[in-house]
């Protein structure tokens, strides 16, 4: 049996229902029949709580601890955001304030993003990607972003970001499965986060 990689996926959402979160488990799915995963989802509204209080990761929740040890310990992690002004929120931010400054050397990482029109698509590139090449992790070439438009609902209503989700899944497999042959979780930056 071939071994299973945990994918992670982060959605920035702190609303219910969720168009980012329906994004999210859309590239979930389009993983999962690519590669055998184990898949964990981590929504920014279950999150809110625990975080707003916690300055410093000794100050967070036993369930806020386990959700970032989960994206630290990710083989993948699928990131999505909504637009907030241009952006993405404060607190999404102040989640991955609290992540290890190394826990992500050379993760690969799918960016997403939802917004109100296709104005804020850049958002990708000029907000999410600098933010994780901070962490040194290795950011997806194509990234997915969903306006209003693409929805019907809550429901993606658009063959072009059902095709756009498959090319970006399509195009991580190879830097996916190359990461983990190269056993990542054992170096030693890795390890000290």
């Amino acid at each position: 049996m071939s071994k299973k990689y945990k994918v992670v996926a982060v959605s920035g959402s702190v609303q219910t229902p969720s168009r980012t979160l329906v994004l999210v488990e859309h590239i979930l799915a389009a993983f999962g029949e690519a590669l055998p995963i184990e898949t964990e989802v981590i929504t920014l509204e279950e999150l809110a709580p625990h975080l707003s209080g916690a300055l410093y990761r000794k100050q967070l929740s036993a369930v806020a601890q386990q959700r970032i040890a989960a994206i630290e310990s990710a083989d993948v992690l699928i990131v999505a955001s909504p637009v907030y002004r241009a952006s993405y929120s404060g607190l999404f931010k102040h989640l991955f304030d609290l992540i290890g400054q190394d826990a992500l050397v050379d993760v690969p990482v799918l960016l997403a993003a939802t917004g109100g029109s296709d104005r804020h698509a850049l958002v990708i590139d000029h907000q999410l990607r600098p933010l994780f090449s901070f962490f040194q992790a290795r950011t997806l070439p194509l990234g997915v972003y969903a306006s209003e438009q693409d929805f019907n609902g809550y429901a993606i209503d658009n063959t072009a970001l059902r095709e756009r989700i498959a090319l970006a899944v399509a195009r991580a497999i190879p830097v996916v499965t190359a990461s983990q042959g190269s056993n990542l979780h054992s170096e030693p930056a890795r390890l000290a986060a």
